[in-house]
């Protein structure tokens, strides 16, 4: 290495060039090593450029979750974030309450993509889940088919119901251990009386085929729902509100596209 040029540790450098050429500088000053970045002095750095755009203030939100739903929720709030599906089967254990079965899902759901990515992200996690009791009753999760779809509705039809979101957040600390928050949200439906041709005609359109509770408050079954009471977009699939002030709260880096736009 000569006097003109610069070397520095680095566990991402690949990213940090990205940075750096976001930055203005030219990527043919650059010089990859494995853990480490060289990149020549011949032009005047602007480290406050390096700075704003570097990595080390900045990080992704990662989504462990498939459901259009949620993604959905998440741009429309304009909070950054990519996709990385958990896969994680969601069984229920026997004596535990909705709350508690949501809350470990999500957090099972969190560890299972941290375990895969990078460590420098933040990884969002949840699980929504209806039930007729918050104390002990079982989740009715999703139907299996047409026929389950159709009982879980007359189950529903003609009286209250609970939703209810488990929410769990992941990220490394300073000192790279893992850290996770976790909370919940429950939404009290009021559904009306609704004929079994009514029934079969809603599981005929497909609509509640992946729905927990086999139904889609932002769907047809809007017709069906006079009034909640609680966060509707817990209902949707995920509690937005209440993952803004987590993010706020514990991992504030990934809202910064949000604030510069």
């Amino acid at each position: 290495m000569n006097a003109n040029s610069l070397l520095l540790p680095c566990d991402f450098p690949g990213a940090f060039v990205f940075c750096c050429i976001r930055a203005g500088l030219p990527k043919k000053n650059f010089f990859l090593g494995k853990n480490s970045l060289r990149f020549s002095l011949s032009r005047k750095i602007h480290c406050s450029a390096v700075c704003r755009f570097g990595i080390t203030n900045k990080r992704m939100l990662i989504l462990a979750s498939a459901s259009p739903r949620r993604q959905e929720l998440l741009r429309n709030a304009g909070i950054p974030f990519s996709v990385h599906p958990a896969n994680v089967p969601e069984h229920h254990r026997a004596g535990e309450t909705p709350e508690a079965c949501v809350r470990r899902l999500a957090r099972e759901k969190a560890e299972a993509v941290a375990g895969r990515v990078d460590s420098d992200a933040v990884i969002l996690a949840a699980d929504t889940e209806v039930v007729l009791d918050l104390i002990s009753g079982s989740p009715l999760g999703k139907p299996r088919d047409a026929r389950d779809a159709a009982q879980m509705l007359r189950t529903l039809r003609g009286r209250s119901h609970y939703v209810i979101t488990g929410v769990c957040l992941t990220w490394k600390d300073n000192n790279g251990d893992w850290q996770s928050r976790d909370a919940s949200e429950t939404t009290v439906v009021q559904m009306e009386q609704i004929s079994d041709q009514e029934i079969e005609d809603y599981v005929a359109t497909g609509e509640p085929m992946d729905k927990a509770g086999a139904y889609a408050i932002q769907g047809v079954a809007s017709r069906w729902i006079p009034r909640i009471e609680g966060c509707y977009f817990n209902v949707v699939g995920l509690p937005v509100p209440l993952v803004y002030r987590m993010l706020r709260e514990n991992a504030p880096q990934v809202l910064e596209d949000q604030r510069a736009s």
